[in-house]
């Protein structure tokens, strides 16, 4: 019997659409200064600014579907190494989502989000079951991995609006790696490069 099933999959694309849509309801709110203000008194990752979010949640629904992807290819595939190509081939990588707008940014990820959503639609049940493994979550099923989408859009959502989220990764270390500074340093020496 399989382990999930079509309501699974009726859900999972539902609480995709109704985050996604609670957290675009925020981001409509922000003036362009406010979305790209830190947070005050906030530390580590909790310092990104709002657009900083948004472009980390587009670079997410791709990395997410690369994932699950690879567990298509190979079941309990090791994925560890396409974390590095964060960014990559995404509309606006994080380090460059301060030079647009919210619109831009917005239009992007849903563009994303339609390739996440439309790649969805192709898989079968015994597909969701397959798996693919890093080094900071462990072992997921392809199910896992995608539904990370909605519960990573509810996550950044809070961190938005400066409240705690309902909703935590389970990273195997503990706890969150800093993905910040390296990206700021990335910018530099981007932007002393040109």
């Amino acid at each position: 019997m399989p382990q999930y099933s079509n309501a699974d999959i009726a859900a999972l694309t539902e609480k995709m659409a109704t985050e996604r849509a609670a957290l675009f309801a925020i981001v409509e709110s922000l003036t362009e200064e406010l979305a790209d203000a830190v947070p005050q008194n906030a530390v580590g990752e909790e310092q990104w600014t709002a657009k900083e979010q948004l472009a980390h949640l587009l670079e997410s629904d791709r990395m997410h579907v690369n994932f699950a992807r690879a567990a298509l290819e190979q079941n309990g595939a090791d994925i560890t190494g396409l974390r590095t190509a964060l960014g990559e081939g995404v509309a606006i990588p994080i380090e460059d989502a301060p030079d647009h707008s919210i619109p831009e940014i917005v239009a992007a990820m849903q563009e994303e989000r339609d390739r996440a959503l439309a790649f969805i639609a192709t898989l079968s049940l015994s597909d969701f079951e397959r798996t693919a493994k890093d080094n900071e979550f462990g072992e997921l099923t392809v199910m896992q991995w995608l539904r990370s989408l909605y519960r990573h859009d509810r996550q950044h959502a809070a961190q938005i609006q400066s409240r705690p989220s309902d909703y935590e990764p389970r990273y195997l270390s503990g706890k969150e790696p800093e993905q910040r500074l390296a990206r700021i340093a990335k910018r530099k020496a981007r932007q002393a490069s040109t």
